[in-house]
């Protein structure tokens, strides 16, 4: 357990159930003892994660009746798991009772705020395992509990990046029972509150070692999973929400509390009233958040909806920091007292670190609010962010050191160090009583009136009151010149909406990345072993700058850490460093750190410490492209780079020549003037994404505006360059033998195999279960596609005559097996009630639809702001380096795929001219990806302009330049290859764009 560990637990005296029952007055209380935590997985979380595996068969023991009188095998995904917590949760409540806050807390781990955190990671729990089975470290088994992301030895190695499944290999080889356990629900929960509570290893073994005593392998594999806070069942809160009541989700958005979703709301009969809704002491709510920035000025304020009489809005710095709320309540403990809460904006408490009233001497902040308020305010909840303060700079530090800094004024109060400023911009309550509802300006007023500020420690954030978009420009000019991140607008006429990302309050951000962001050329120093489908194998590298204070040879180099880059890469690139650095990879070893060669932040702590390590003599040279450079202590250079990607291999340089601590200290200094000295530029895109500067002006010469780009062809061409392998006939919605099916596809321009190993990325098709299909599907690798999604398409593109040949998306009918990735990208192409997005519905499809309507509750809708809140968690995931899926590689881009418009003969047959084919098969992974599809160059917000270098000729590239420069706007397109498409797809992220240019 480290430090940090350490200062979050919470040490408050455990409620007992007086306590509760005063709290919770109409709480729940079990008729019957809670069942064995046995019951979890073998009713809940097998059937879950069984769905997740197998999609398509439907053994007999699985056909059980669905909520709509549809055999459970026959229903898609997402009503299978309904279906299966609904039965969970209709037991329970038969069989136990209402209160179902002990099962959930074990089921949605990660959304028990009630229960401290453990102070256990993989490694932890791996050393005690050692201990308690008597495991010899250096044992095969030892070695793959202690060194999870490894490739691991013998039958552990393909367990990689598994840590749960690591567990369950090796304890199965010494179970204390081969059945399962006895240990209640109950029980569980109690020794896990137990373990929250322990802070030494002592401590925590010997209740490590009785659930090892008493549980079986299986019901262990899911008990490290509830400890790590990590499921993955295959169902999200949301769905387990929904069916335990129509609030809980609303309830839990504003209170960040699943006790109270469970006591609170135990009848789903009985709904929430209007003031139950809002915010409540003491209880995190999730704030309203700005929305994304429209492509003008104008704009953002038409959506301010000024009035003739107030069309006054109002300018804010956006601050660069951590959103935090306080909630300050009487303090029964002491006369006068108050006593102090806060809370990030994902619901992390923070008391600890800031102080929970003004005479904790470990407080950050409160010790200095002892008159922060004026006299008669008894209770108070106030938005804000939390940012850091530098005295002797009187300037606001950059993001990333605010924990440090808290820390410091912890151990060192009074001091001329950076401290912790919370600048507070919104009240959301006063004396018991909810002001959500008020306006902003009446809520600011109150604000005034309530709050005393204290000089650099407690203040309200001040604004400006403007009406036209000058007044907008002049404002962002400003804070552009202070390096500050940029304003937000607020509608002064608007209530404060919780958990809603809303037009009332809008970013506006300058895009000022300087081209020192774009290529730096870093050294790799350490790698990162992955999880999941990247266990095994070193999937990210830490990369470091050499110090100019080492002599010039290769045993007295010293490196320090940078950056970690994760994202980026092709197989191939993953392969060429392999290639370059195999066998010179050393491991890690705390005690013996590689000082000689590599230097961390943090000293002993060894802050971003790598799985392994190499001499930067032997290692390689990344160029590597990111948003922005960023304080950071985590990092030896006390700076990194936020959202670095990889962008090429330098081998033409090594260590020696690579950039060093000095070179980029100055190449930081020298753009930073530069960019006081240029015009800024509004910032359009959505994605967090690098300015492109180039050498040549790219554009689009006689390239007429006016004309929709559409890529109209004929039929016929529907499959090509894609490879089949038919396994069997088709009876469904048409008899066509296997023969048939196969002149289908090769009338429409694919390519017939006999095996599904022939050909890259061969779709496999069948209808009926022969023994090569079954082989198939037992393998687990590939998907298997029903003959109808060959009818479909040829008959959509029949029916669209005239349009581009376009494939439809798979959709739940058309799959005869999924592979787990699929899931979630073929149920996104039908709604709730299986009607397809892409596709024409026929008349009988259309009764059934409505007879499903008829019967289907509103359960099951997904509202806007969820999406929402889906999409923009979603997308920061991608920014940071993480994997995308399939559908959301491309979301927040906008592509243009430009073809030759030079009119042409027009040909006899309705037969697609073979050089656009390639266009038409990339916008059709683009849409399958996510992007949306422009049609004109005057369409707004196109973020790249996709060609087919073969097709054009060096005057239609260099007339496309011209048009793409005189295009309206300040942000100009990436023009890039076709290429870029396909290797992004193939590579499933987003690869940079300068190795796929359009040729000159």
């Amino acid at each position: 357990m480290d430090a940090d560990e350490l200062l979050a637990q919470d040490h408050r005296k455990p409620e007992t159930e007086e306590d509760l029952d005063q709290k919770y007055p109409n709480r729940p209380h079990n008729r019957g003892s809670t069942w064995p935590f046995h019951n979890l997985y073998l009713d809940l979380f097998n059937p879950l994660s069984e769905i997740k595996k197998d999609r398509a068969t439907a053994a007999p023991a699985r056909r059980k009746v669905g909520p709509h009188g549809k055999s459970a095998a026959h229903l898609n995904p997402l009503e299978r798991r309904r279906d299966v917590i609904e039965r969970f949760i209709s037991r329970w409540r038969k069989e136990v009772g209402d209160d179902i806050y002990p099962a959930l807390r074990l089921i949605l781990p990660d959304k028990d705020r009630d229960r401290p955190m453990y102070g256990l990671k993989e490694k932890g729990i791996g050393k005690m395992l050692v201990k308690i089975m008597k495991i010899n470290k250096e044992s095969e088994d030892g070695h793959n509990l202690l060194n999870w992301k490894l490739p691991g030895q013998g039958a552990g190695a393909r367990m990689a990046g598994d840590f749960a499944g690591r567990c369950f290999d090796v304890l199965s080889k010494r179970p204390m029972r081969i059945e399962p356990g006895d240990m209640t629900i109950d029980e569980v929960n109690e020794k896990l509150d137990k373990l929250s509570a322990a802070s030494k290893e002592d401590e925590q073994l010997p209740i490590m070692t009785e659930f090892y005593r008493r549980m079986n392998p299986e019901e262990l594999l899911w008990l490290i999973r509830v400890i790590l806070r990590q499921m993955k069942i295959g169902a999200t809160e949301r769905t387990l929400f929904d069916v335990w009541h129509p609030d809980a989700e609303s309830l839990y958005s504003i209170s960040s509390s699943l006790r109270r979703v469970c006591w609170e709301l135990h009848d789903p009969n009985i709904r929430l009233e209007g003031e139950e809704r809002g915010v409540a002491l003491m209880q995190c709510f999730q704030p309203q958040l700005a929305q994304f920035q429209m492509h003008s000025f104008e704009k953002v304020i038409a959506r301010m909806k000024p009035t003739e009489d107030d069309n006054v809005f109002w300018i804010e710095e956006k601050l660069d920091g951590e959103r935090m709320q306080l909630h300050m309540v009487p303090d029964e403990s002491t006369s006068g007292g108050r006593k102090f809460g806060f809370w990030s904006r994902k619901a992390k408490e923070y008391t600890y670190l800031y102080g929970n009233g003004v005479n904790d001497e470990n407080g950050a902040l409160t010790r200095y609010l002892k008159d922060a308020f004026i006299d008669g305010v008894q209770s108070i909840i106030l938005d804000g962010e939390m940012i850091t303060w530098d005295p002797e700079q009187d300037a606001i530090v950059p993001f990333g050191t605010l924990k440090t800094a808290a820390l410091a004024e912890q151990r060192n109060p009074h001091s001329n160090v950076p401290r912790p400023l919370f600048r507070v911009f919104d009240i959301l309550h006063l004396n018991g009583r909810d002001l959500t509802k008020y306006t902003l300006r009446d809520r600011r007023n109150a604000l005034k009136k309530t709050v005393r500020p204290v000089h650099r420690r407690f203040e309200i954030h001040p604004y400006e009151e403007a009406t036209t978009a000058a007044e907008v420009e002049t404002a962002l000019r400003k804070v552009v010149a202070e390096a500050s991140e940029g304003l937000v607008l607020k509608n002064p006429r608007s209530p404060y909406r919780l958990n809603e990302r809303h037009d009332d309050w809008m970013k506006v951000k300058p895009e000022y990345m300087t081209e020192f962001g774009e290529s730096l050329d870093v050294v790799i120093i350490g790698g990162y072993y992955g999880s999941g489908h990247r266990g095994g194998a070193l999937s990210s590298f830490l990369c470091g700058l050499r110090s100019d204070n080492d002599k010039q040879g290769a045993e007295s180099m010293r490196f320090w850490s940078f950056c970690k880059v994760g994202g980026g890469y092709t197989a191939a690139d993953y392969q060429e460093i392999r290639h370059h650095t195999e066998g010179k990879w050393k491991e890690w070893d705390a005690k013996r750190p590689p000082t000689a060669f590599i230097e961390l932040a943090g000293g002993d702590a060894q802050y971003e410490r790598p799985d392994m390590w190499i001499k930067p003599s032997d290692s390689l040279v990344l160029c590597v492209k990111a948003a922005s450079v960023a304080i950071s202590d985590q990092f030896r250079m006390g700076l990194t780079l936020r959202f670095p990607r990889f962008k090429k291999l330098r081998k033409d340089k090594d260590w020696k020549t690579a950039l060093s601590v000095q070179e980029f200290l100055d190449l930081k200094s020298n753009a930073e003037q530069e960019h006081r000295e240029k015009e800024f530029s509004l910032d359009k895109s959505r994605k967090k994404r690098v300015k492109r500067t180039t050498k040549k002006p790219l554009a689009v010469a006689g390239y007429d505006g006016d004309v929709d780009v559409k890529y109209s062809g004929p039929s016929g061409h529907i499959f090509d360059e894609l490879n089949f392998f038919i396994m069997t006939e088709c009876h469904v919605p048409e008899k066509k033998t296997k023969p048939e099916l196969e002149q289908l596809v090769k009338a429409n321009g694919g390519k017939i195999y006999q095996t599904n190993t022939a050909a890259a990325d061969t779709l496999c098709i069948a209808e009926r279960r022969t023994v090569k299909v079954a082989s198939l599907q037992k393998n687990g690798q590939q998907s298997i596609i029903r003959p109808s999604w060959l009818l479909d398409c040829v008959k959509q593109n029949v029916i669209d005559t005239g349009l581009p040949d376009l494939l439809l998306p798979f959709e739940p009918k058309h799959m005869f097996f999924m592979t787990e990735d699929k899931e979630e990208e073929v149920a996104a192409n039908v709604d709730k009630f299986n009607d397809s997005y892409a596709r024409d519905t026929n008349i009988d499809e259309l009764r059934e639809i409505f007879k499903q309507m008829d019967q289907t509750q509103d359960d099951y809708t997904i509202d806007a702001k969820t999406f929402e809140r889906t999409e923009i968690d979603m997308q920061e995931k991608v920014n940071a380096g993480y994997t995308a899926p399939c559908g959301w590689l491309f979301r927040g881009l906008t592509f243009l795929f430009y073809a030759n418009t030079t009119p042409q003969k027009k040909p006899a047959t309705r037969e697609l001219r073979k050089e656009d084919q390639r266009l038409s098969l990339a916008h059709n992974t683009a849409r399958f990806a996510g992007a949306a599809s422009a049609t004109s160059l005057k369409t707004a917000g196109i973020t790249h302009v996709i060609i087919d270098p073969g097709t054009l000729s060096s005057a239609d590239l260099s007339s496309l330049r011209s048009s793409l420069v005189e295009k309206p706007g300040n942000k100009m397109p990436h023009l890039v290859s076709v290429e870029w498409v396909e290797e992004c797809w193939k590579n499933g992220t987003i690869l940079d764009e300068e190795r796929f240019p359009a040729p000159r």
